[in-house]
């Protein structure tokens, strides 16, 4: 599916998140990010002073050149933010305004339509929904069956089929119903419908910090604390050593050692990683969820429509001893050309292709009499030129050729045997009395999906296959997927109990489901991802909500939990590595003056005290702008066991984090000189 994303560096959004950096600058807004909140309160203190340095006198040009710096810092951490949020404002100002237009036809207690005002509608009410309406809240069928077009929300152009009494009955705000007549009892009130739902998240103004997002702020706190006291205790030790150091000399370098680059990035991280996910259609509804996927070390997935397409397929033509296979792959085409089924079509498929024929070589005569499959019957076929051909069941077309005076040859036994040890359905394929062979119908795995659920293994992630088949098919699956263990004929209370046995563990579980009877397990589920077009019970009992209804996409959504972690453990490693180098910056500048001994830690030969001041600043300012594309992408997903994102993380950033900047402060140093004395 293809989705128009904002780009990241468009005139409007750049434009309105500029705009957004200067309203940020209000403590009451900033006070949520304690680091930059740090940075721009000592930035009011220094730009106190560089005033009285211009009214009183004083090192006027460099105090001024500090404050600068300072408040770009904080401009630009506020411009991370508001970009991020600013991708999705155009998306979510169309949907509010499309909500605000719509309008309903709410049935009255006496049987008659009125037409209200969409924001209008309350819980429980019942409203009629026509051809080439909007539908104006999210709801659930109760009577009825409509064709819609649910594009304007997933971004899927092909419409689908929506119906009561089935697991298909879930509608969503904002779709359009092309043809058909439904009933719709609305099952959200306004402000909790999806649609509201998925501007919240856009937009960011209601997104709740994360756990670990919490865990890893209060460390940044921990550490901008633990620096003010260091560089507060350092302002006696220099006046006993007589050494004079000025406050906004002391005020750079405290902002050089604090984290302020994940500080300043961390906001960003968190609103892109929501972003991503609503790209993928899929709405959030806890913030926890988003946590625990990046967690979650064991994944229950549904058989039919996550791991395998959910219609079985005709591979393989066994013919029995004595018969050609030709003449059963003409009576198994023959039998289902009037079959409508994704099997029979499959079969007729298969055998043109066998055949090398056409659709128009097939023309069975006028006098031919098509029989449809029944649930009594278990068969289906054609009856022409006093031929009877069937094909179906392997037990009902045994019957059907003992009736008719035949008997089914040991071979076909054997291949229907066969065929059900290797996990495939067999149909039986007869001419009368004669039992011509087996057709192999295969539940066909999704393309790629063994390669998906490797990656999950490299993770560490334990794929486990849930379905109502029996056994040996579930087996027979599991092992050519690449599942880790299956649960066969699994009813809903052993999902549930399954879950819980695993949590006991210390495990965290994600599911996926769409029905009533999923709605136990989802609940108890770490991570729930329900249907958009299932059932009212599995959405409420789900922390996450699938607009698109595609089972695989707890796969993404594992994927893009991850995603968010390694990039907040990525550029957390290499904002503490990068102040390693500023500190060999400031620190000589500061001492060496008055201990020329310690001018070997000048190991960057920095021009002067004031260069060297202002390149750190200057550096520890840019490289938060220059490292927004990365935060906003995210770190490139890579399947790899926890020790080995470690370790690569360690290179990468942390090496990384402490040669870059050695060089960037450098190259600001000589632009410094050279501009000061061209």
């Amino acid at each position: 599916m293809e989705k128009t994303t904002a780009k990241f560096w468009q005139s409007a959004l750049i434009k309105t998140s500029i705009k957004g950096s200067f309203l940020r600058l209000d403590p009451r807004l900033l006070w949520h990010n304690p680091v930059m909140f740090v940075v721009e309160m000592v930035s009011i203190i220094t730009t106190v002073i560089s005033v009285s340095n211009l009214i009183y006198g004083g090192p006027f040009l460099f105090n001024a050149h500090i404050t600068v710096w300072l408040w770009f810092t904080v401009l630009f951490a506020n411009f991370a933010e508001a970009l991020a949020e600013g991708r999705g404002k155009a998306q979510a100002e169309t949907l509010r305004r499309a909500q605000s237009e719509a309008y309903a036809k709410r049935l009255t207690p006496d049987g008659r339509t009125e037409t209200i005002p969409a924001l209008s509608l309350r819980k429980d009410d019942m409203i009629v929904v026509d051809d080439n309406d909007p539908i104006p809240g999210d709801g659930e069928i109760t009577e009825g069956v409509a064709l819609v077009d649910e594009s304007a929300v997933t971004g899927e152009s092909a419409p689908v089929i929506r119906e009561a009494k089935g697991d298909r009955t879930g509608v969503t705000g904002g779709t359009r119903v092309l043809s058909g007549h439904i009933v719709v009892r609305i099952t959200a009130n306004p402000g909790e419908t999806f649609l509201d739902h998925m501007i919240s998240m856009v937009e960011s103004a209601k997104r709740q910090k994360t756990p670990n997002e919490r865990a890893l702020e209060i460390l940044l706190v921990g550490l901008t604390v633990l620096f003010i006291v260091v560089v507060g205790t350092l302002a006696p030790f220099a006046a006993y050593a007589s050494v004079k150091i000025t406050l906004p000399v002391l005020i750079a370098l405290l902002v050089c050692l604090i984290p302020t680059t994940i500080g300043g990035l961390l906001p960003a991280i968190g609103i892109a990683g929501m972003d991503r996910l609503i790209q993928r259609n899929v709405i959030a509804l806890s913030g926890r969820a988003v946590e625990a996927a990046g967690d979650v070390n064991i994944v229950l997935l549904d058989k039919t429509g996550t791991i395998t397409l959910g219609n079985r397929m005709a591979t393989d033509f066994f013919a029995a001893s004595g018969v050609k296979d030709e003449e059963l792959i003409r009576a198994a085409l023959l039998a289902s050309l009037a079959d409508e089924t994704p099997e029979g079509r499959s079969i007729v498929a298969l055998a043109k292709s066998r055949l090398d024929i056409h659709g128009r070589d097939i023309k069975p005569s006028s006098e031919a009499r098509f029989v449809p499959f029944t649930p009594e019957l278990r068969m289906s076929g054609i009856s022409l030129d006093g031929r009877e051909i069937r094909k179906g069941a392997s037990d009902a077309v045994a019957k059907f050729v003992k009736e008719s005076g035949g008997i089914m040859h040991e071979s076909v036994s054997m291949a229907v045997d066969r065929v059900g040890r290797e996990g495939g359905t067999p149909l039986v394929v007869a001419d009368s009395g004669r039992a011509l062979g087996v057709v192999y119908l295969k539940d066909v795995l999704k393309e790629g999906i063994k390669e998906r659920l490797n990656q999950l293994r490299l993770l560490g992630i334990r794929s486990i296959m849930i379905t109502g088949d029996n056994p040996l098919t579930a087996a027979a699956i599991a092992a050519e997927a690449g599942i880790d263990d299956f649960v066969a004929q699994a009813r809903p209370e052993e999902k549930l109990k399954l879950i819980r046995k695993y949590q006991a563990e210390g495990n965290l579980v994600a599911m996926i489901g769409d029905g009533t009877n999923d709605a136990p397990a989802l609940a108890q589920a770490d991570v729930a991802v329900a249907m958009n077009a299932g059932t009212q019970a599995s959405r409420e009992a789900a922390n996450m909500v699938d607009l698109d209804s595609n089972p695989t996409k707890l796969l993404d959504i594992v994927e893009i939990g991850k995603q968010i972690l390694m990039t907040r453990g990525a550029l957390t490693t290499f904002s503490v590595a990068n102040d390693v180098a500023k500190y060999f910056a400031i620190i000589p500048a500061i001492f060496v003056p008055f201990f020329p001994v310690l001018g070997i830690l000048n190991i960057m030969r920095l021009a002067t005290p004031q260069s060297a001041i202002l390149s750190a600043i200057i550096f520890n300012a840019i490289i938060i702008p220059l490292l927004i594309p990365l935060s906003l992408k995210g770190i490139k997903y890579r399947p790899m066991t926890a020790m080995a994102l470690l370790g690569r993380n360690l290179v990468i950033y942390g090496i990384g984090g402490l040669i870059l900047p050695f060089i960037g402060i450098k190259l600001i140093d000589l632009a410094i000189v050279f501009f000061r004395f061209s």
